[in-house]
């Protein structure tokens, strides 16, 4: 399993390399945004004028290097995130990280060559590598974490949120696909710890506005129920949905993730019961057995699971590692039986983004029944949650450049993945709702 939260990519780095971001260390910390970010765009924007000389022949010697193609993203990203890096811990400068990591759009899309000497114009290599640099998984991650940063969260009741947008722009709702989708492959530790950060905030934030909403219904509700004034709430009354779901679609949702699902028991009661029992499982086939058992009645649509769904999810399980079939139950097991499922309930790789399982449950269960599937799965195994947040990241990720109204299943999915995952692994409360 990838986790791009602790590992980072390891390459050599050059005498020029080292100059370049030794140079942008000590300026970022005497000069202004402004004046940094026109630097950048003399520097790789224009790729002339620019006054220190051995910058750009250091410049040079990289764009010219038989390895320029592969390494030239990792060494652009780099140079962004050490201004990133320091602006991020000054609110004052924050602004500044979407207009630097916005000069790219500026970027030349053809080299045209004018006869300039090198002396006058950085060689015609850097224009191109730099347009790479555009179309690359590392300026992504920048443009997504420009969406976080300037998201000021005005922007969260579903009245204000156009549906031709793109999908991508719904970035800062999500924290829990922040570490998939906003770390790239050479992201450093101090990139991860910042990130880690704005996803709590992010994080904290949603769990407040959506405590005060669901306690600001109820109390509107009780009131209405007296036939009393409703008055009361001039004081809160700007309190909006912090989701793109409905009224009815969000107090579904949260009963169902908080509440009685089967009998008497909540999803976290039966996860509990589920895990005591395996640890008495025998083998490794037993437990299959049981774990089919226990995931079976989540699929409330009868005729679909009978049909289709319960003998395609018996045969998942059947043929995953049989020849441990016969072996002692252990927590490793455990991991890996649940993330096989998960790669075939949700989405498989970014290679093989095949994810007809995970449509065809929403088609036929909604989204709300199928989040709590897999809700099920990761409160037995709260080591493969970081793996269905990095599942939904590839889906995210694949339909990004879609509109929000062409793939509204997945926005509800998401939508009802952030509330299970913060009523049951969050700090959120909303248990008077049972």
């Amino acid at each position: 399993m990838n986790n791009t939260w602790t590992d980072s990519y390891n390459r050599q780095t050059y005498q020029e390399e080292q100059l370049l971001y030794n140079h942008w260390l000590e300026l970022v910390k005497v000069e202004s945004p402004a004046e940094l970010i026109s630097r950048f765009r003399t520097l790789f924007i224009h790729g002339t004028g620019y006054p220190d000389r051995s910058i750009v022949e250091a410049l040079e010697k990289i764009a010219a290097s038989t390895h320029a193609e592969q390494e030239f993203k990792y060494i652009l990203n780099r140079c962004c995130h050490i201004l990133i890096n320091r602006w991020q811990t000054y609110p004052s400068k924050q602004a500044a990280i979407p207009e630097l990591i916005a000069l790219f759009e500026d970027a030349p899309k053809k080299v045209v060559v004018f006869g300039y000497s090198r002396s006058r114009s950085i060689g015609g290599d850097l224009p191109k590598l730099v347009h790479q640099f555009t179309e690359s998984e590392q300026y992504l991650t920048l443009k997504r974490l420009a969406q976080v940063i300037t998201h000021n969260w005005e922007d969260r009741s579903n009245s204000k949120t156009p549906a031709s947008l793109a999908l991508g722009t719904l970035i800062p709702r999500y924290p829990y696909l922040y570490k998939h989708c906003l770390l790239s492959e050479d992201s450093t530790y101090e990139q991860q710890k910042i990130i880690k950060k704005i996803q709590a905030q992010k994080q904290q934030e949603f769990e407040i506005d959506l405590s005060q909403y669901v306690a600001h219904q109820v109390r509107k509700t009780q009131i209405a129920r007296r036939g009393t004034s409703i008055s009361f709430g001039r004081t809160i009354q700007n309190i909006k949905n912090p989701t793109l779901l409905s009224d009815p679609e969000l107090f579904f949702a949260l009963r169902q993730f908080v509440g009685k699902v089967e009998g008497a028991d909540t999803y976290r009661q039966l996860a509990g019961r589920f895990r005591a029992n395996a640890s008495d499982t025998q083998s490794y086939g037993s437990f299959k057995d049981d774990l089919y058992e226990y995931l079976i009645p989540s699929v409330t649509d009868h005729r679909y699971g009978n049909c289709q769904f319960n003998d395609k999810l018996y045969k998942q399980l059947h043929n995953t590692f049989p020849h441990c079939d016969s072996q002692k139950f252990n927590e490793f097991l455990m991991m890996r039986t649940c993330s096989q499922l998960l790669n075939f309930l949700v989405v498989e790789s970014s290679v093989r983004p095949n994810h007809f399982v995970f449509i065809d449950l929403i088609s036929n269960l909604g989204p709300t029944q199928t989040t709590g599937l897999l809700l099920k799965i990761v409160l037995i195994c709260h080591k493969v949650k970081p793996y269905l947040e990095k599942r939904l990241a590839i889906l995210f990720g694949h339909y990004e450049f879609s509109t929000r109204e062409g793939v509204l299943w997945l926005v509800k999915a998401l939508e009802n993945v952030n509330l299970a995952l913060s009523t049951n692994f969050g700090k959120v409360d909303v248990s008077f709702l049972r």
